[in-house]
């Protein structure tokens, strides 16, 4: 059995997390001691070491609630894993690219200053106004 500052070191989640997890109903209320302190099980440590990592994976709070609720199942259920893993995927892939075209702006904005500093700033200027953009970002 672990206290919630144990259990936080163990899976490097912070202890307002934890508690925000079991709010949320993603991790089940632990048992009490006489003391009521909280006291986790294995099975609270491996699940949590599951939400960490699936938060890590950048899955959302519903995608993450989603893949506990597949706990146990089995057959064509089994499915909806696939679709969250591919639709995460999906919109990794897009952050990727707009991020892209953000470190492509930002290069081209910074080689917009020619060392000169007796006229407006051509850097600030083009951080002040969108329309100096070459595309969208």
């Amino acid at each position: 059995m672990y206290a919630i500052g144990e259990l936080s070191q163990r899976t490097g989640v912070k202890v307002p997390t934890i508690r925000f997890y079991e709010d949320k109903g993603l991790l089940p209320h632990p048992a009490r001691t006489a003391g009521n302190q909280r006291r986790y099980d294995e099975a609270a440590l491996s699940r949590l070491l599951f939400i960490r990592h699936t938060r890590d994976l950048g899955l959302p709070l519903a995608d993450v609630e989603a893949l506990l609720t597949l706990e146990g199942t089995t057959g064509e259920d089994l499915n909806r894993a696939h679709d969250i893993a591919e639709r995460q995927l999906t919109d990794i892939r897009h952050r990727i690219e707009r991020l892209k075209r953000l470190e492509a702006e930002l290069e081209r904005i910074s080689k917009a200053c020619d060392g000169q500093h007796d006229h407006v700033c051509a850097v600030l200027h083009a951080f002040g106004d969108h329309d100096t953009c070459e595309g969208s970002h």
